[in-house]
């Protein structure tokens, strides 16, 4: 359930300083949060909705993002640190700016259709966080792609609302669900991801789309802090994804987000969750899952 608060900003916001559509949204148990918190989102158009890709997506065609920023607010999300200003960084998962022309933007590609191109939706945003139950934008921009394109898609999430859309994503030709699931100790998940849903719960929505026909991958990036490899390793792959991916976790001295930094690094150095350990893990985990990519080759543009 969500509580919302709408309305002009009549003042200027510190962290929008332009006139905005505006309001306070209140995510209350839905699809899966764990803790309540306000979130500032705003309307604003964007110039351009689809961008080349870098680093580890680098072979797809382009990247979409629905949405800057994300109400989920990982402590180690690499996201933050695009975000526009230091005051947008410092805020990182307290606020959200909806794209409110994307629909009318990819409308606009009818006339040059996307066929065949590879889409990763999304890279610096969560095309599923809390928000979207409300707008419906990225299923609206599904409804599009389906209709209008035959794209290759890669969706990037780590929540439940994905299985929502269930009755488009099974239309795709080329569709894959990436499910992020960094770890099996519910301690580790609360410390860095606190306002995201269980492990378990991550997994049963990827068993809802599996069972649809969807194909998916497990993203465990970064790999936090294991109890059980193995049996953490049996959970994913009972899960019925057919790819995996494994990355570990490097603690920098750039700020975590959320205000759960110290707290999450503190945990892993209780663990001895170190570069050794974090091999020691892996290969425990490939003798469950051989097909096991590590980094980059794990994000390719290829579909089952």
């Amino acid at each position: 359930m969500w509580s919302v608060h709408r309305g002009i900003a009549s003042v200027k916001n510190p962290l929008y300083p332009i006139e905005l559509l505006c309001y306070d949204v209140h995510p209350i148990g839905a699809f899966g949060l764990e803790v309540g918190m306000k979130v500032h989102v705003v309307h604003r158009p964007t110039q351009n909705l689809f961008t080349r890709p870098s680093g580890f997506i680098k072979a797809f065609d382009y990247t979409l993002n629905p949405f800057s920023g994300c109400a989920f607010g990982c402590s180690y999300c690499y996201a933050a640190f695009f975000a526009p200003s230091d005051e947008l960084q410092e805020s990182w998962g307290e606020w959200v700016r909806v794209k409110e022309n994307a629909l009318e933007l990819l409308r606009k590609k009818r006339a040059r259709p996307l066929i065949d191109k590879s889409i990763y939706m999304s890279s610096v945003t969560d095309p599923y966080q809390p928000i979207e139950k409300q707008l419906e934008l990225t299923r609206s921009l599904l409804i599009e792609l389906l209709e209008y394109h035959q794209a290759r898609l890669v969706i990037q999430t780590r929540s439940l609302l994905v299985t929502r859309d269930i009755d488009l994503l099974r239309q795709f030709k080329y569709v894959r669900v990436n499910m992020t699931v960094t770890t099996d100790d519910d301690e580790v998940r609360r410390a860095f991801e606190p306002l995201c849903p269980s492990n378990q719960r991550r997994l049963d929505a990827v068993k809802q789309l599996t069972d649809a026909g969807i194909s998916a991958c497990i993203t465990m990036t970064p790999l936090l802090p294991v109890r059980d490899p193995l049996a953490f390793a049996q959970q994913v792959k009972d899960s019925g994804a057919t790819r995996f991916v494994v990355q570990h976790f490097h603690e920098n001295n750039r700020r975590f987000v959320a205000g759960t930094g110290q707290a999450a690094l503190d945990l892993c150095r209780e663990r001895n969750w170190t570069e050794a350990t974090y091999r020691v893990v892996v290969k425990q985990m490939r003798t469950v899952l051989p097909v096991l990519y590590e980094g980059q080759p794990g994000f390719a543009p290829v579909w089952e």
